[in-house]
C-alpha cells in the first residue's frame, strides 16, 4: 500500500490488465529464459561480427533507464562527421515463434505508469543479457552513417558488429554540461577522450537539426509530468523536459531509423513503417493559429506549422504548452503500417520523412525487433522472415497496444497526482484555465505539473485565463484533482 492507503501497484497492474495487456510472463516463456540465462555465451568476434570494442562507445538515457537499446559513436573525416549507431541485438536471444517472442509480440511494447514498469521483454533480458551495459560485450547491430556539413546523411551501411560501451550516461547529466549550465558528469570529467566524443556527437546532432528544420519537422517542445517515487512512496512530481542531450539521441536515431528504411527499400523488402499522416483536420490547425494573428497556407505545410509553434513559444511561453499539445492532438497520433518497397505516400509528417521505420528500441518495441530480424534476413542474404500479411498483422496490433499503453500511462499519472498532492489540500496554486467543456473546466498548474477540475468559482472563466486556485480534493482510485477559486 502506498502512504495514502490506496494501493497505485495494484491499480497499475488492473489498469494494465483492463486494457488487454498481461502484466506475468506466461510459464512456458519462464521455462525459455531459464534456459537462456544458465547457457547464454557471451558474444564474440570469433562468430563473425566486426570488432568495434576499440570506439569509444557510450548511452544516454534517462536516469532510472536499465534498458539500453543504443549506443552511438562518431569521427570526424574528410567529408564531414560520422556517426555509428549500435543498437542491441535481441533477436539472437529471442527467436521467431518462441514463447519470450510470442508474449512479446501479444504485449508490444513496454509501459511505464511511473509506479511501476511492465516490460516487454522479461527484465533479465531487457537489462542484462540484450542490454548494451556499461563495460560488457555485447553483439550488435550498427548503423554507421556519414553526415554531411549540410546536414544531410550522404551514405549508410547496416551490420553487424561486437560493440563494449564506455559509459553509460544520462540526459539530466550531459545535457546541462552540453548546454553550459552544469558542471561535466564525473565520467565526463575524468576522460578528456570521452568529453571531445560527445562534443562532436552533439555537433553532429545539431546539423542534422538544422537539416531536419529546414525540410519542415516539428520542433515540438512538449513538457513531461514525471513521477518521483522512493522505494513505493510517491515523493512528488517534477517536470522533464528537451535538452541538448535528448536532442542529440532523438536527432540520430531519426537518422538511423531512415538509413534502417532506405536498406530495407533497396533490398527490396517489406517492412513496418513508422508514419504520422498528413492531418485531416489541417483547416481546424489553421483557424488556431489565426486566433493569434498567424497565417498559415489552406495545404498543410509542416515547416510552416513549426515556424508558427516557435513564435508561439517565443512570444507566450505559459501558454505555449497549451497550443502545442492543441496541434498534436490535431495531428492524429503515430501509427505502425505495412510498406511494401514499391509504396508511396506513407511519410512522417511530424518528422518531415519519408523513409521512416522504428529500429532503434528493440528491447521495449516489438515493432523494432521485427525490424530487425527484416536487416538481418538482408544482411544474411536469406528470405524475409515475415509474409506482407504478418507484417501487415503485426502493424495494426502494434498501433492499437501502443494506444492502450498511452491510456495506461496517462491514468497511472493522474491517480499518482492525486496521491502525491493528497497532503496539499488548502494550499493555492497559480493555473491556467485549459479546457472549458460541457463536462467542465478544467485547469493546469505548472508546479507542481497536474491537471484538474475547477470545481468551484468556475463562472466567467475562459480557456488562456491566469487563476490562483486552491486545491479542494483529491481522489487517487479516479485520478480526480479538484480545485476552487
Amino acid at each position: 500500500m502506498t502512504q495514502t492507503g490506496f494501493d497505485l501497484f495494484a491499480a497499475a497492474r488492473q489498469e494494465m490488465i483492463d486494457r488487454g495487456f498481461q502484466p506475468d510472463l506466461p510459464p512456458e516463456a519462464g521455462r525459455q529464459l531459464e534456459a537462456l540465462t544458465a547457457s547464454c555465451p557471451a558474444p564474440s568476434a570469433d562468430s563473425g561480427l566486426r570488432d568495434l570494442r576499440s570506439l569509444l562507445w557510450s548511452s544516454i538515457d534517462n536516469d532510472t533507464s536499465r534498458d539500453l537499446d543504443q549506443a552511438e559513436a562518431a569521427e570526424r573525416v574528410s567529408q564531414g562527421i560520422r556517426v555509428l549507431v549500435a543498437i542491441a541485438d535481441v533477436d539472437s536471444d529471442v527467436p521467431i515463434g518462441s514463447p519470450i517472442d510470442l508474449y512479446a509480440a501479444r504485449q508490444t511494447t513496454s509501459v511505464y505508469t511511473g509506479i511501476e514498469t511492465f516490460p516487454m521483454l522479461p527484465e533479465q533480458l531487457s537489462t542484462d543479457l540484450t542490454s548494451l551495459n556499461q563495460d560488457v560485450d555485447r553483439a550488435a547491430i550498427v548503423v554507421d552513417m556519414l553526415v554531411a556539413p549540410g546536414g544531410s546523411v550522404t551514405s549508410g551501411e547496416v551490420y553487424r558488429a561486437l560493440v563494449r560501451n564506455r559509459a553509460q550516461l544520462t540526459y539530466n547529466g550531459v545535457g546541462g554540461w552540453l548546454e553550459g549550465r552544469s558542471a561535466a558528469p564525473p565520467k565526463i570529467a575524468a576522460s578528456a577522450d570521452l568529453a571531445a566524443q560527445l562534443k562532436l556527437q552533439d555537433e553532429a546532432a545539431q546539423i542534422l537539426f538544422k537539416e531536419r528544420q529546414r525540410l519542415g519537422a516539428l520542433n515540438i517542445d512538449r513538457v513531461e509530468a514525471e513521477a518521483m517515487v522512493e522505494g513505493g512512496r510517491v515523493e512528488g512530481i517534477t517536470s522533464r523536459q528537451k535538452n541538448r542531450a535528448s536532442d542529440l539521441i532523438e536527432n540520430f536515431m531519426v537518422a538511423a531509423n531512415g538509413v534502417m528504411e532506405r536498406s530495407l527499400v533497396k533490398a527490396g523488402v517489406s517492412s513496418i513503417r513508422r508514419i504520422v499522416r498528413t492531418p485531416e483536420r489541417w483547416p481546424r490547425i489553421v483557424e488556431l493559429a489565426a486566433r493569434y494573428g498567424n497565417h498559415l497556407p489552406a495545404e498543410p505545410d509542416s515547416g510552416a506549422l513549426n515556424l508558427f509553434l516557435q513564435e508561439r513559444k517565443e512570444a507566450d511561453s505559459v501558454h505555449y504548452a497549451d497550443v502545442s499539445l492543441a496541434v498534436i492532438k490535431l495531428m492524429g497520433p503515430g501509427e505502425y503500417v505495412l510498406s511494401r518497397p514499391r509504396d508511396k505516400g506513407l511519410a512522417h509528417f511530424a518528422l518531415a520523412a519519408q523513409d521512416y521505420t522504428h529500429a532503434t528500441a528493440p528491447n521495449r518495441r516489438f515493432a523494432d525487433l521485427v525490424t530487425q530480424r527484416l536487416i538481418k534476413s538482408v544482411l544474411c542474404r536469406e528470405p524475409p522472415p515475415y509474409s506482407d500479411q504478418q507484417l501487415d498483422s503485426i502493424a495494426r496490433n502494434c498501433t492499437l497496444k501502443e494506444d492502450a499503453a498511452r491510456k495506461v500511462e496517462r491514468a497511472m499519472y493522474k491517480r499518482i497526482a492525486a496521491v502525491a498532492l493528497q497532503n496539499r489540500i488548502g494550499e493555492t496554486f497559480a493555473a491556467v484555465v485549459t479546457g472549458v467543456t460541457p463536462k467542465g473546466v478544467f485547469v493546469r498548474v505548472s508546479d507542481p505539473p497536474v491537471e484538474g477540475l475547477l470545481a468551484r468559482g468556475q463562472q466567467g472563466v475562459d480557456v488562456g485565463d491566469r487563476l490562483e486556485v486552491k486545491l479542494l480534493s483529491t481522489n487517487p482510485q479516479r485520478g480526480y484533482l479538484d480545485f476552487g477559486r
